[in-house]
């Protein structure tokens, strides 16, 4: 009997222990994204990935560790919108700084925790050179900012005076609590307002002061949890590559030049491809970053509708061609600033297209004239090398007669004494086969017209 009650009390006690340890609550779970150095147009996709996922895993918290001074605007909204759409909540653990964007991006967070020494504040926008933004994109950060505090019940006023210095903050109130500000550098019209930790504490910007990452999750009584670190992924990193002004630039120079030479031969050969590529890598990149709207892609359409009628339709190269260049570039320049372009991103956006400019143009030259006349291309790609060799020196075959290899319309190809030359038409149909005679050479372009059999040679 006895042994029945002990195997019955032990039975008993196996179930109660295996019941409590399934009940048991799990440690936790806590996403830990990093927010360090220049905010780029490649970070609002990498934390859109991130909250998205937070939102079919429901971890216990996002925690974004922040030491930025800052970068685009319209890339810290993107930031701060994906933010204030969480599902999960969210933790700014400011890890040095968080200035400028910074700023903005911890605001939308709803808790703040800084560690010893941390700043955040200096949220106007500024140039290169430091000058101020215009008053448009003061305003609208001015107001970004008023409204990201106030959502997430934060005094308003010290935000607004992050981003304007004309603002005069002389007390605020915290809790019902009269604090005033005269201590504070920037609580005064003239000013910007930047935060010590311990100033952020005690005027409600900041919740907690915490040095390490593992006091952060031991203040939120998540010291056990599992922590997932995220990184941007490879796609991530090339759009933060690719949407640099000065790559940018390139990939667009490259794509039109391409489609330029291409329109000049005929068939679809290197010059196509080229530029296909680089300008699907362009706007494909661009509307990642959700730099690009369709006004931006419009006006480039027709920049290069006007430049193909000039090389196609048009003989010589006159207004149309060079207003079709000119609203290509517009276009280019609008997608490399976004819709609240900061007089920095405007200069760097300004640069990246010149040196863009400059290095399609040299990188063209050297095509030209080193590359597709060597041995190598000669040997691997020899009809394109012929099409690109018999463009120098066609001044000399002015007056002569030969037959059209491929129909030209009006660009095509014609031989003369064994010599392929590509030729443009003055605008007429000239069918493969017929008899034609240059007329006139401007640049690389060989005109020639229609030749009747009683004058052929």
């Amino acid at each position: 009997m006895r042994t029945v009650l002990l195997l019955c009390t032990f039975a008993a006690v196996s179930v109660a222990s295996s019941t409590g340890s399934g009940q048991a609550s799990p440690a936790g779970l806590v996403y830990r994204v990093p927010i360090q150095g220049t905010i780029d147009l490649g970070l609002p996709p990498f934390v859109e990935r991130v909250v998205k996922q937070a939102g079919r895993e429901h971890p216990d918290a996002i925690i974004f560790d922040i030491d930025t001074f800052g970068g685009r605007l319209d890339g810290a909204t993107r930031i701060k919108d994906a933010i204030m759409s969480s599902p999960v909540p969210t933790v700014a653990f400011i890890n040095r700084r968080a200035i400028s964007a910074g700023a903005l991006i911890s605001l939308s967070c709803e808790k703040i925790i800084m560690s010893k020494g941390a700043t955040i504040g200096a949220a106007t926008a500024v140039d290169l050179e430091g000058k101020k933004a215009s008053e448009k994109v003061i305003s609208y950060m001015r107001e970004e900012m008023s409204a990201t505090a106030e959502a997430r019940g934060r005094p308003t006023r010290i935000a607004e005076a992050m981003v304007d210095e004309e603002l005069e903050v002389p007390y605020i109130i915290v809790e019902g609590d009269t604090l005033r500000l005269e201590e504070i550098e920037g609580s005064k019209a003239g000013k910007l307002i930047t935060l010590t930790t311990e100033k952020a504490l005690r005027l409600g910007m900041a919740d907690d002061m915490r040095d390490t990452f593992q006091e952060v999750l031991t203040a939120l009584g998540l010291e056990d949890a599992e922590v997932v670190s995220f990184a941007p992924n490879w796609s991530e990193y090339v759009v933060r590559f690719l949407t640099d002004p000065i790559v940018s630039s390139l990939l667009m120079t490259i794509g039109f030049l391409g489609l330029l030479f291409e329109l000049r031969t005929p068939g679809f050969g290197v010059g196509g491809i080229i530029g296909t590529i680089a300008l699907l890598l362009f706007f494909s990149t661009s509307f990642i970053a959700q730099l690009a709207n369709f006004t931006e892609v419009l006006i480039f359409l027709v920049g290069l509708t006007l430049l193909i009628l000039e090389v196609v339709a048009i003989p010589g190269f006159g207004l149309a061609g060079i207003g079709g260049i000119a609203l290509m570039l517009w276009g280019m320049y609008k997608m490399l600033i976004g819709d609240y372009p900061t007089p920095d991103q405007m200069e760097r956006a300004f640069m990246g297209l010149n040196i863009g400019i400059l290095g399609g143009v040299i990188g063209t030259i050297l095509l030209l004239r080193v590359f597709v006349t060597s041995k190598f291309f000669k040997k691997h790609v020899p009809f394109m090398a012929e099409e690109y060799s018999v463009a120098m020196g066609v001044e000399s075959l002015v007056g002569h007669v030969g037959k059209a290899l491929t129909e030209c319309v009006p660009t095509g190809k014609a031989d003369f004494a064994g010599r392929h030359v590509n030729v443009t038409t003055r605008g007429e149909h000239i069918p493969k086969g017929s008899s034609v005679e240059i007329i006139r050479v401007e640049g690389n372009t060989a005109f020639v017209r229609l030749v009747s059999q009683t004058n052929k040679e």
